[in-house]
C-alpha cells in the first residue's frame, strides 16, 4: 500500500449513507458510512445513487459520538501552505460536522441541549487555527526519523506510519483505522504552525521551513494542564523542526519545549498568577524518567534550559527540577537553569548572548541532520534542547529562535549559502522573513495553549524591546486573564472530548454539563458590579448634604469591596472550571 491518502473526494449523501468517492485518477473506490448501522465498508462508483446530494471535500477528519448519536466531520476548505520536496502542503481551513440522525425527535429537551453544547466544544476546537495535513507526505515525522526507516516502513499507509503523539484527529480515525482497506481515505492531522519560505542570499535560492508539531498527549489549556501525567507524558510538549533545502540538499534543527516534568498544577481563582503547586504525595522520580527515557530514545542527549525564575512562586518548580535531574544521574541529560527575566531586566535583551554562550559548546556537540544530494547522511542530529519557562510559550519561543538561528548559520556555512565570515544577521531580507515566521510560530503555539497571542513577540520580529511590544503583551496578558479564568474551562472540555479523553454516553443518567452553580456566587459578582456602580453614581450625583452622599458613598463602597474579597477569597468558586475530565493521572 502506497503510503498516500486520496487528494480529490467527493461527498454524495443520502437519508440512509454517506458516500465518500475517490477523484483521484486511476481510482474506482468509494468509502460507504450507513447512517442507520454506522457500518462502513468499501464499494465502487457504480454503487452511488443518482438521488444522492453531492459536495466536493478534502479529507476525512473522522467520527465522533455525541448525544444525539455520530457525526462524521469533513474539510471543506483548504488553503495552500507551500510545496516540501515536491509534496504539497495544505491548511485545513474550513470543516463540517454532519449528523448521521436524520432527526433530533428522539432526544429530550435536556440532550438536545447538552447535544449542542457537545457541538459548539468541537467546532470550537476546529475553529482555533493550525491544522495541516500532506495526502502523498508524512508531517509527523523529522526528516532525521524518517531517514531511518525500512522499505516496509515506506510501504505503509499514513496513518500507520504517523508519529502518534502529533495525529490530533487519532480518536476520530479509530473507525477507519481498524479496517487496512480504507486507509487511503483516513487523513493523519497535525496541529500546531507551519509556515514555508523561498529565500536567496548571495543569489543563491534555498527553501526554509518550519514546523512545530503539537502532541494530542497531555494537551490542553494553560492552567488546567501543567506538569506531566502518569506515563511521563508533558503538558504542552512541541516539537519544532527548522529545515533547509538547497540544490537537493537537505539539513534539519529539532527542538523540543515542554511543561516542567514533575506532578504540579497551578489552578486559576482570580489572582493574576495562582500559585503553583507540587504535589507531596505522587511519585515524582517515577513520571520523571518516564517522561525522560521516553524523549532520550526519540532524540537523544537532552539539554535542559529551564528559563523559570529562581526567587518567588516559580523558585520551588526550579529547585526541583534541578534535583530530579541530579538525583537521576543520567549522563544524557544536562541541565541549564537561566533565570530569563532577572538577567533580561530593565530591557537589557543584549544579556541572552550570555545563555547562547554557556551551551554554543553543547549546541556544537549536538549537531544537526545533513543529508547530501545523493541520499547520503552528512551529519545526524544526536540530542535536542529541551526548552520551558512557566507556559512553555514567550521565554522559550525567544529562546528557541536564537538557538535555531546560531544552528541555520552552521548549515548554510556548510552548504555553501553563506560566505566564510558572514552573518545571517546581516542578511537584512532573510532576516525579516527568520524573525517573522519565529513571532508568528509563537503566536500559534500561544493561541492554541493560552488563547491569546505570544508575549515578547516585538523582541523576536525586530531584535529589540520596544515600548509598543510591552503595551500589546499588557493588552494580551489581560486577555489571557479573562480567557484563564472565565472561558478556560469550556476549552478544557472541547479539547477533552475532541481527543476522545472523555466519551459522551447517552445512556449516562447525570449529565456532566448539568452540574449546577450555587446561586450565592452567581450573585456576588453581581452584586459587587451594582455596589461599585452605585458608589460612582453618588460620587457624580451629590445629594442634598454632603453627610448623605459621603453615607451612600461608605455604604455602597463597602458593599462593592466587601464583596470583592469575598470573591478573591473564595476565587475557585467564580472560575469556569472544566466539568468533562477533572481528575489528575498521577496514581
Amino acid at each position: 500500500m502506497a503510503a498516500t491518502t486520496y487528494e480529490r473526494l467527493k461527498l454524495h449523501i443520502t437519508p440512509e449513507k454517506f458516500y465518500v468517492e475517490a477523484c483521484d485518477d486511476g481510482t474506482d473506490d468509494v468509502l460507504i458510512i450507513d447512517r442507520v448501522s454506522t457500518e462502513v465498508t468499501l464499494s465502487v462508483k457504480k454503487d452511488i445513487p443518482p438521488s444522492a446530494v453531492t459536495r466536493p471535500i478534502f479529507g476525512i477528519l473522522g467520527t465522533i459520538h455525541l448525544v444525539a448519536g455520530n457525526y462524521l466531520i469533513v474539510i471543506t476548505k483548504k488553503k495552500k501552505i507551500g510545496e516540501f520536496f515536491n509534496h504539497v502542503i495544505w491548511k485545513a481551513i474550513d470543516f463540517d460536522v454532519l449528523s448521521y440522525k436524520k432527526t433530533m425527535l428522539h432526544l429530550t429537551d435536556i440532550q438536545l441541549q447538552d447535544n449542542k453544547t457537545f457541538l459548539a466544544m468541537i467546532n470550537h476546537v476546529l475553529s482555533v487555527d493550525g491544522f495541516y495535513f500532506s495526502t502523498t507526505y508524512d508531517l509527523t515525522h523529522t526528516l532525521q526519523r524518517l531517514s531511518n526507516t525500512s522499505p516496509e516502513f515506506q510501504e505503509m499507509s499514513l496513518l500507520e506510519r504517523a508519529d502518534q503523539r502529533f495525529v490530533w484527529n487519532g480518536h476520530l480515525l479509530r473507525e477507519l483505522s481498524a479496517q487496512p482497506e480504507v486507509h487511503r481515505f483516513a487523513l493523519p492531522v497535525l496541529y500546531g504552525f507551519i509556515t514555508m519560505h523561498s529565500c536567496s542570499i548571495n543569489g543563491k535560492y534555498f527553501d526554509w521551513i518550519l514546523i512545530s508539531r503539537r502532541s494530542c498527549f497531555r494537551a490542553g489549556v494553560r492552567y488546567y494542564v501543567r506538569g506531566i501525567d502518569s506515563e511521563g507524558h508533558a503538558a504542552n510538549f512541541v516539537e519544532t523542526e527548522q529545515i533547509v533545502h538547497y540544490n537537493g540538499s537537505r539539513a534539519s534543527f529539532v527542538q523540543t519545549r515542554g511543561s516542567i516534568p514533575l506532578y504540579w498544577s497551578q489552578r486559576p481563582n482570580l489572582k493574576y498568577k495562582p500559585l503553583p503547586l507540587i504535589n507531596k504525595v505522587a511519585n515524582h522520580m517515577d513520571g520523571f524518567q518516564r517522561h525522560f527515557d521516553s524523549q532520550i530514545i526519540i532524540y537523544g542527549k537532552q539539554v535542559i534550559i529551564n528559563l523559570v525564575n529562581q526567587k518567588g512562586s516559580e523558585k520551588p518548580l526550579e529547585q526541583a527540577f534541578a534535583t530530579m535531574v541530579s538525583s537521576l544521574a543520567n549522563g544524557m541529560i544536562r541541565y541549564i537553569a537561566f533565570d530569563f527575566h532577572k538577567e533580561c531586566k530593565n530591557m537589557r535583551w543584549d544579556r541572552l548572548s550570555i545563555l547562547l554562550d554557556q551551551v554554543a559548546e553543547m549546541q556544537d556537540e549536538l549537531s544537526y541532520f545533513l543529508v547530501d544530494s545523493d541520499g547520503k547522511v552528512v551529519t545526524n542530529q544526536e540530542g535536542v534542547f529541551r526548552s520551558n519557562c512557566m507556559d512553555c510559550l514567550d521565554r522559550t519561543n525567544v529562546i528557541q529562535s536564537l538557538l535555531a538561528r546560531r544552528s541555520l548559520q552552521a548549515q548554510l556555512q556548510r552548504l555553501g549559502v553563506l560566505h566564510v565570515g558572514q552573518k545571517l544577521e546581516e542578511q537584512d531580507e532573510f532576516e525579516k522573513i527568520y524573525k517573522n515566521a519565529w513571532a508568528d510560530n509563537a503566536n500559534a503555539c500561544a493561541k492554541q495553549y493560552a488563547g491569546t497571542g505570544a508575549l515578547k513577540t516585538d523582541f523576536t520580529r525586530t531584535g529589540k524591546r520596544t515600548q509598543l511590544g510591552l503595551i500589546m503583551d499588557g493588552w494580551n496578558s489581560l486577555i489571557r486573564y479573562y480567557k484563564n479564568n472565565f472561558s478556560d474551562g469550556f476549552r478544557q472540555d472541547s479539547i477533552d472530548l475532541f481527543l476522545g479523553n472523555y466519551s459522551v454516553d447517552e445512556l449516562e443518567s447525570h449529565s456532566p454539563l448539568s452540574v449546577p452553580r450555587d446561586l450565592k456566587f452567581l450573585a456576588l459578582p453581581i452584586i459587587m458590579v451594582v455596589a461599585f456602580s452605585m458608589c460612582i453614581i453618588c460620587l457624580l450625583m451629590a445629594g442634598d448634604t454632603w453627610t448623605e452622599t459621603l453615607a451612600y458613598v461608605l455604604f455602597w463602597g463597602v458593599a462593592s469591596i466587601g464583596t470583592f474579597f469575598i470573591i478573591l477569597y473564595n476565587g475557585k468558586d467564580f472560575v469556569d472550571a472544566p466539568r468533562l475530565v477533572q481528575k489528575e493521572k498521577i496514581d
